[in-house]
Order: C-alpha cells, then structure tokens, then sequence
C-alpha cells in the first residue's frame, strides 16, 4: 500500500475515533460519565490542540 493511501486511512480512523467520542460525550448519562470519557480522550490525545 502506498504512503498516500495509508495516511488517507490513518486520517480516516483518526476522525472517525474522534467523532465518535465526541457523540459518547454528548450523550453521556451522567455529567461525571461526561467528565471521564474528556479526561480519557486527552490522555489518549483525541483532542490534543495540534489536531
């Protein structure tokens, strides 16, 4: 596989990771569910401000 298509993958994975945390937060149950699932998503750096 060439270099362009992995990272286009690459790029896929990373937005589709994303987007699908950012739907966990929105519907968490609780906000200290809400709360958890911000912190564990920084620490795996989902939303690290270079992104």
């Amino acid at each position: 596989m060439s270099r362009l298509a992995k990272a286009l993958r690459s790029r896929r994975e990373i937005v589709r990771t994303r987007r699908e945390i950012t739907r966990a937060i929105s519907n968490a149950a609780t906000p200290a569910m809400r709360d958890e699932l911000i912190m564990v998503a920084q620490r795996h750096g989902v939303f690290s401000p270079h992104r």
